[in-house]
């Protein structure tokens, strides 16, 4: 009888050391950094709300949608998390078959803004596809290339890599949406130099992306992609066309000052001088309202957040969690430096969002997936000395 008491402690000991574990290896930081980068996402979609003059719960307003996606992120996250990410690598390739489909579906169905094809609708839902293939093609990278952790030095597994992502590139370039097609390549190039791969490769493939931009330039960008390039070169020599949203949008990051105009008090805004300001230009709204101490706050928590994806992905003792951390934190690296480039003027206009804070569902619920696959990765390989 004594035995047998002992048994049931003995167990629930067990249990609680292993609840420990998990609990000690779950990096907390990772999540308060997205959360308060996620309420700041909702400060704007508040204040953009407002300054449409709609009312704030209204249904055709920023801020009922921006909770509704907030929540839906949170979900997934805790589901990401509490899925067993070994499964990505075992079906990494019907991952990827179905990552193709859905961006062929989207090709072929899907509708957009002046005849493109950027999202599918289903009833009053709106799925971008080209937002999850960021976080499902890293995925499949990780997996590839982990498993050729010792031959990542031959070209056949780089250019197998470049063939591997080829296929989305191009699916999401016809949409067409160049900003996601540029993250796609950003994700790929970032994956193959963390992974180790020869740089003397590397830099020969770059040589060849470079050398074809006359080519892409004159038959593959479309006239609205290259006005915005040349908008971007000299901005005033279209003032009320191509070159209007980067010269407002420089307007609205000039009059924030250290200290910023405070929330719903945007001079652009209020007069509607500033289009798409709750999405590709949340930017500037969040620089004049919150000002340069504002600015600087939120640029902290996105380094402090890269470095929590990075430091997990130096943890693992996985190839493949090592590699997907890689390609999360180049992701959303090169979509803030990219979204926040074109806002001040010194890169072109691309439609890339900024992630946490640029209003839209699909790019929040992606992260989100992201951001819990490497907590999966955390609590499941993990060094005890870290």
């Amino acid at each position: 009888m004594r035995v047998m008491r002992a048994e049931p402690s003995r167990f629930a000991e067990m249990t609680a050391r292993s609840v420990g574990a998990v609990w000690r290896a779950y990096d907390l930081q990772l999540t308060t950094y997205a959360a308060l980068l996620g309420a700041v996402g909702l400060v704007m979609a508040y204040t953009n709300s407002v300054e449409s003059g709609k009312p704030i719960l209204d249904n055709g307003s920023v801020f009922p949608r921006a909770l509704m996606w907030s929540g839906l992120a949170m979900v997934v996250f805790v589901i990401a998390t509490l899925f067993d990410y070994r499964w990505l690598k075992t079906l990494r390739w019907p991952i990827y078959a179905v990552n193709v489909a859905l961006l062929v579906v989207t090709w072929l169905i899907g509708d957009g803004v002046g005849g493109s094809a950027r999202w599918v609708s289903v009833g009053p839902l709106q799925f971008q596809f080209s937002e999850l293939a960021k976080i499902l093609m890293i995925a499949v990278l990780a997996g590839y290339l982990g498993a050729r952790e010792s031959r990542l030095d031959s070209l056949a597994s780089i250019v197998g890599a470049c063939l591997l992502m080829g296929p989305p590139v191009f699916l999401v370039m016809v949409q067409p949406d160049l900003g996601s097609s540029l993250v796609l390549a950003a994700i790929l190039a970032g994956m193959l130099f963390m992974s180790g791969a020869s740089l003397k490769w590397l830099l020969a493939i770059a040589a060849g992306a470079i050398a074809a931009v006359p080519v892409a330039w004159t038959y593959v960008l479309r006239d609205y992609q290259k006005d915005r390039v040349l908008s971007f070169i000299n901005p005033t020599t279209d003032a009320q066309g191509s070159g209007f949203q980067v010269l407002q949008s420089q307007i609205a990051v000039s009059s924030g000052g250290v200290f910023g105009t405070g929330l719903t008090n945007g001079t652009q805004l209020r007069g509607q001088f500033l289009p798409v300001q709750e999405s590709d230009f949340v930017f500037a709204v969040l620089a004049q309202e919150l000002g340069f101490i504002g600015a600087i706050v939120v640029f902290l928590l996105f380094a402090a957040l890269i470095w929590r994806v990075l430091a997990s992905a130096w943890k693992s003792r996985d190839p493949f969690g090592t590699l997907f951390g890689a390609g999360l934190a180049t992701m959303i690296l090169f979509q803030v430096f990219v979204n926040v480039g074109m806002v001040i003027g010194i890169l072109p206009v691309t439609g890339i969002p900024l992630p946490f804070i640029t209003h839209g569902g699909a790019s929040l619920v992606s992260i989100a997936i992201g951001l819990g696959i490497v907590q999966s990765v955390n609590i499941r390989q993990h060094r005890a000395e870290w």
